[in-house]
């Protein structure tokens, strides 16, 4: 009998142990000079962002404080609780090209998240920004949880010239390290224009006598650019046409990241999630190198348990030269946010709910099978089908006259209304 209670208490702290883990998304994107070249991107950003849902979006290449403002309102048609850090000009222009408008920042949300502090990092052409986060844990007061999360761009080009300025960009952001507790928890995202892990610049980022060394969290090191054994982790570039803005060389750089301190490999107050690191967008398709991400060469492998859509892939391609980078923690600590018993469903119009020829929309649940049905102001039932359960659905309405008609979904309480111009 002694032994069976054992047991069931070992049970019973197992089961504990796995309902108080809190998974944390996170997902670093360079937005290709947003929102100059094209404003109308930021409909192939909502796509993306509604896609894959990040806790913690962070990004560089955003051009000033009325794009950072756009951003912000497209994301909270997603999610209310997303909110923003305070948007800063560069401040670290060497007078050797115009990297005035190439700014970074993050998104977070704020049920999850509160903004501690935030700091800038001169260097000698770009800024980097740091962010304190704490998680919004029920234990925060007895076990604060912080996240140092730095957001860079460094240098570009493969000249010797270039590579020296990324390693003087570096040496300053590691110097700065030293300014925080040797046991923080650090991220570092950020386009590094990296052709190699070879390149003095990573080798500062991992120098083991750093205050604190940062790490590829999925350990694929090597001379990356324009070698094919490494197209499950490029990022760059997703075109193979001109005038879009950015590069158009094909797939064959890995040049978008995710760094973390190496305490998140083994602490269980925040740590990385197994193989959840992935090129967002990348089917891993070897056939994919040097194509444009959009392209049947970079579709599914049957089978391979990795499935980016073509409709995802297109707005991809269509919004920046590269693709995102995205990366799960989780904590051992339970969130304020966390609901106990009720299961929160969302539902989110993709584009909006003023339509010409295509619906589009995103439901959030457990529930599988659930059907849509349209109607119009009469009552009347036009349209049903099957919905895409936690992926975007879309309906061709094209059909329809002009005006006013009503979206239903089962196991979704909410009527939503649309409109067919």
């Amino acid at each position: 009998m002694k032994k069976i209670l054992f047991i069931l208490c070992l049970l019973g702290l197992g089961l504990q142990q796995l309902t108080a883990q809190e998974n944390i998304k996170t997902m670093f994107y360079n937005l290709l000079n947003f929102p100059d070249i094209s404003p109308d991107r930021i409909d192939d950003l909502e796509i993306i962002i509604a896609d894959y849902q990040p806790d913690l979006f962070m990004v560089c290449e955003l051009n000033d404080s009325f794009g950072a403002g756009q951003i912000l309102t497209r994301l909270q048609t997603i999610n209310p609780n997303y909110a923003q850090a305070t948007f800063f000009t560069n401040t670290s222009d060497d007078n050797s090209g115009d990297f005035d408008t190439l700014q970074n920042l993050i998104y977070y949300d704020s049920s999850k998240f509160i903004l501690e502090a935030q700091d800038i990092v001169q260097t000698t052409i770009r800024d980097f920004n740091r962010y304190t986060l704490k998680l919004n844990t029920v234990n925060q007061v007895t076990n604060p949880i912080r996240l140092e999360v730095f957001v860079g761009h460094l240098k570009a080009g493969n000249s010797p010239e270039d590579e020296a300025k990324r390693f003087l960009m570096v040496e300053q952001l590691t110097s700065y390290f030293s300014t925080l507790d040797a046991n923080s928890y650090v991220l570092f995202a950020g386009d590094l224009n990296l052709y190699t892990s070879n390149d003095f610049a990573f080798g500062q980022l991992s120098n083991s006598g750093n205050d604190i060394p940062l790490i590829d969290p999925i350990n694929r090191l090597g001379d990356w650019h324009n070698n094919s054994t490494f197209v499950d982790v490029f990022t760059q570039s997703t075109r193979t046409q001109g005038g879009l803005g950015g590069a158009a060389g094909g797939f064959d750089d890995r040049f978008d990241f995710i760094l973390t301190s190496e305490n998140m490999l083994t602490n269980p107050d925040l740590y990385y999630v197994a193989n959840s690191y992935k090129s967002f967008g990348n089917n891993q398709n070897p056939d994919c190198y040097n194509s444009a991400i959009n392209s049947s060469d970079c579709a599914e492998i049957m089978g391979s348990g990795i499935n980016y859509s073509q409709s995802l892939r297109n707005a991809l391609h269509d919004m920046s030269d590269h693709l995102p980078v995205v990366m799960e923690l989780e904590t051992n600590e339970q969130l304020l946010s966390t609901p106990t018993f009720n299961e929160e469903v969302t539902f989110n119009f993709i584009r909006g709910n003023v339509i010409t020829n295509q619906l589009a929309f995103l439901l959030n649940s457990s529930k599988k099978d659930n059907e849509y049905v349209i109607y119009n102001v009469l009552g009347q039932e036009l349209q049903s089908g099957v919905v895409k359960n936690n992926d975007i659905t879309t309906v061709n309405v094209g059909t329809f006259p002009k005006g006013i008609y009503y979206l239903t979904i089962e196991n979704y309480t909410k009527t939503k209304k649309f409109i067919k111009q």
